[in-house]
This record gives structure tokens, C-alpha cells and sequence, in this order.
């Protein structure tokens, strides 16, 4: 291909916006190769939002492997403590190195560097400030609106809270992800402890989450079978282009979760676990209903819309980031899954864009996702893995629903052998991504027979 468009929108995190630039820097270095050294013409390689762009014709390209250590080696130091380039997250929309020149000086230096001190105390690593200010926003916030609702409620108020709620559940929700598989995301032996095991008892309602549910579907399920055909969440029974498949898909979900889940311990022998999860999906709906005998109408907003609204995100970005499959092999990581540099997902969800990585290795820290990408690029390169820019999850359905392709084409960063591939033969190889398997292929890709 002769040309190529990578994106670099301002609000991406320092490290997407190095990472970008580091594959769009393969990319020309890929066809300065093919061209004797120079970029074609009619390239256009790193289009800034401006208008602006990278990568002029006759630019002289380092060596990637030099480019890469340096690129690695900053990305390290950022989460390095011990590095006087590190950076924790304080913030989801601004970055540690803007907020100097952002805020005033005494500001900076009487309340904000006090209280990351004081913070990175209460986290459990030093990089993760962040959550304890989301947690300190939603205590303050979520909850003291919910009770207000059941004290004196109001139309507006309602609306209200829901907006809010639907502001918060995306950080919350991998917030809690990053909580379910580190078990935890606050200081271990401290006074704090005690806390960061209790909070999810109360705010996972409030976010549209079932008491232990997230835990018992996503770590002891979801990353046992990796979108397997004995996955509940699997998409690889379905058309993911096709709409009544993934109406099919959601409404599973919907309405079967409670006695699908349990049921899928139980044929796994785990009969302890499947006790479990279902003991507290049913405990949670059974608060639910009771909750709403009392007060319908709060109950409503404060509990009920946010459980919906939640069981059609968690849906909705499963099939986004399962959507594409390769048939020659289905069961690998690099496959089946994919990756994603895009703000919504990385700025503001602790790095969700990377799942590739973290299906890998499901106990990364989420700040560590961009590092072990940079390091494994050849590697994904080889495995074929899909890399996409400027769409998040839910566009990525969107788009499959509409069946544009073309779009979800431009929107890809190609690697490895995609790098020589036409607009035309990427959309091809998309559409081979999303189709169906049949239940003969199942067994003899997968070695199993049709197990629901």
C-alpha cells in the first residue's frame, strides 16, 4: 500500500502517542526500504488532528531497533519510581507533566504534590493515584446522590444521577478490573485494606455491577476458556456483523447470565464456585426487588437502569474486543483478540485498549500494557495480531452493525506482513475475521465438541 494515516489526537496518553509514532516510523522505514530510501509521494504517514503531518518525503529514518530500545526504555522509566522520568496518574484527562503548567505554582506545590504523597500511600503502587482519586470522587458523589434519592425524590435528580452514573461506570468498571485480578487495588497491610474489600459491596450496585459477579464471570470463566467455545461470552458461534446475532448474543446475557453461569461451573465439576456465583447474582436481585418495593422510583435510578445500562456495556465491548477471529488459528491471543490506541479506552479506562496484552497475561498492571506491547511488536507482527487506532470498542460494533469495513480498515495499524497489504485486501481480511463458525469447525479447531 502506498499510503498510510495514523491519527495522533491530542488526547492520547503520552505513551499511545509514542507508541503511534513508533509504528508509523515502521511503517515509512518499511517503504523507504521498498522505495530506496525514500517515502512515496503520495504517502502521508502520522496526520496530526491539525492538519499537520509526519514523516515529509525524503526524511531520513533511524534504524528501528535504535528507536525501539529508546522508545522501551522511556516507557519504562515513566513507570519507574526510582526514575526521575516517572509519572504516576493523578487524573484521567490531564497527565502528571501538564499539570505543572496548568496549575498555579502554589497550588502545584501545596495541595497536589501533597496529596500524591499522601496517595501513593494508600494505592498499592505508586502509579496508580488515580483510583484513589476516582474512589474519592465517587464516594463523594455517587453515593450521597443515591441516598438523596431515597430521601426526597425528584424527576431531574433521577436523570441526573443516571448521567452521572453513566459518566463513571466505564473507569469504574476497569477499575474494578484491574481490583478483580490483583485482588485489590489499595495498600496491602494497611488501615486500608479493610476498605478496598468493602467497597465494591457497595458501590458495584450503584455502577450497575452484581455483587462478585464481574469476579466470578470474567477471572474464573472469561480467562479460563478466552473466548473458547465453552466461553458464555464467546462470539465465535456468531456472525459479528449481523445484528440479530448480536441481539441473540446480548440478550443471553440479558436474561440467562444467572443460571448460565452457575450451570457452567457445574459442568466443570466446580460445583463450590458455581454455589457461589449464583448464590450472589440471585442475592443481589433479590436486594434489587426488595429495594424497589420500597421505593420504586429511586430504587429505579439508583439501582435498576444502572444494572441495565451495565449489561449491555459489558456486552457491547465484549463483542468489540472478541469481534475478530482468525480461523487458522483461534485459540491463540493474538487472534482472537485485539488491540486498540484510542483515548476513550486508554486514557480514561486504565489502558482497556490493550487486551491482547492483557489476555497474555491476565495479572499485568494495567500501566504495563504499552511496555510489554513495544517489546512483543515482532512478535504481533508474526501472529498477525490486529492493531487498530482512533475507535474504541463500542464504534467497533457499531461499525460491524452497519458493516462498514471500509472505516474499520482506515482505523487499522497495519504490522508485520498487513503493512503491504491494499485498503481492499484488509477489508477482506477483516470480513474473514468476523465470520461465523460452524459447529465442525468448532471441533476441529478448538478439539471439542459442541458443549452447550
Amino acid at each position: 500500500m502506498s499510503t498510510e494515516s495514523v491519527v495522533l489526537s491530542p488526547e492520547l496518553t503520552p505513551s499511545d502517542r509514542l507508541i503511534l509514532e513508533n509504528l508509523a516510523h515502521d511503517i515509512r522505514t518499511h517503504h523507504q526500504s521498498q522505495c530506496n530510501g525514500s517515502v512515496k509521494a503520495t504517502g502521508q504517514l502520522a496526520k496530526h488532528e491539525n492538519g499537520t503531518t509526519n514523516g515529509v518525503n525524503g526524511e531520513t529514518c533511524t534504524p528501528s531497533k535504535d528507536r525501539d530500545g529508546r522508545d522501551v526504555a522511556t516507557l519504562t522509566d515513566l513507570n519507574d519510581p526510582a526514575s526521575q522520568d516517572f509519572e504516576p496518574t493523578v487524573f484521567s484527562s490531564w497527565d502528571m507533566r501538564d499539570l505543572r503548567s496548568r496549575l498555579p505554582p502554589s497550588v502545584f506545590q501545596n495541595l497536589l504534590l501533597p496529596y500524591i504523597s499522601w496517595a501513593q500511600t494508600v494505592a498499592r503502587y505508586k502509579t496508580d493515584v488515580v483510583m484513589v482519586t476516582h474512589l474519592i470522587m465517587y464516594f463523594a458523589t455517587s453515593l450521597p446522590s443515591a441516598l438523596l434519592l431515597f430521601y426526597h425524590f425528584s424527576y431531574l435528580h433521577g436523570v441526573a444521577h443516571v448521567l452521572l452514573q453513566g459518566w463513571y461506570i466505564g473507569a469504574y468498571t476497569l477499575l474494578r478490573h484491574q481490583h478483580i485480578h490483583q485482588r485489590g487495588v489499595l495498600a496491602k497491610g494497611s488501615w486500608m485494606q479493610l476498605f478496598d474489600h468493602v467497597f465494591p459491596y457497595i458501590m458495584d450496585p450503584l455502577m450497575g455491577h452484581t455483587w462478585n459477579s464481574y469476579f466470578y464471570h470474567h477471572v474464573k470463566h472469561h480467562h479460563v476458556e478466552g473466548n473458547g467455545p465453552d466461553d458464555l461470552s464467546s462470539t465465535v458461534r456468531y456472525q459479528r456483523d449481523n445484528i440479530w446475532h448480536f441481539a441473540h448474543y446480548v440478550g443471553r446475557f440479558y436474561f440467562f447470565v444467572w443460571v448460565d453461569l452457575p450451570l457452567y461451573f457445574v459442568r466443570k465439576g466446580r460445583w463450590t464456585t458455581g454455589l457461589r456465583a449464583g448464590f450472589w447474582e440471585l442475592l443481589n436481585y433479590t436486594a434489587i426487588v426488595l429495594l424497589l418495593r420500597y421505593n420504586f422510583k429511586a430504587s429505579l435510578f439508583a439501582f435498576l437502569i444502572p444494572l441495565l445500562v451495565m449489561r449491555l456495556g459489558l456486552m457491547v465491548g465484549n463483542w468489540g474486543q472478541h469481534a475478530f477471529v482468525d480461523a487458522d488459528e483461534p485459540d491463540s491471543d493474538y487472534r482472537s483478540s485485539i488491540t486498540l490506541i484510542d483515548v476513550p479506552s486508554n486514557r480514561y479506562c486504565y489502558n482497556d485498549g490493550y487486551h491482547t496484552s492483557h489476555h497474555l497475561n491476565p495479572l499485568r498492571h494495567w500501566r504495563d500494557h504499552p511496555v510489554h506491547f513495544l517489546q512483543s511488536k515482532e512478535i504481533y507482527g508474526r501472529e498477525h495480531a490486529l492493531v487498530f487506532h482512533n475507535i474504541d470498542y463500542l464504534m467497533i460494533t457499531v461499525r460491524l452493525m452497519m458493516r462498514d469495513y471500509e472505516h474499520l480498515a482506515k482505523c487499522l495499524v497495519p504490522i508485520g506482513d498487513q503493512i503491504d497489504m491494499t485498503m481492499e485486501q484488509r477489508v477482506e481480511m477483516l470480513k474473514r475475521h468476523t465470520r461465523r463458525f460452524s459447529e465442525k469447525e468448532i471441533q476441529e479447531k478448538f478439539g471439542v465438541a459442541k458443549a452447550r
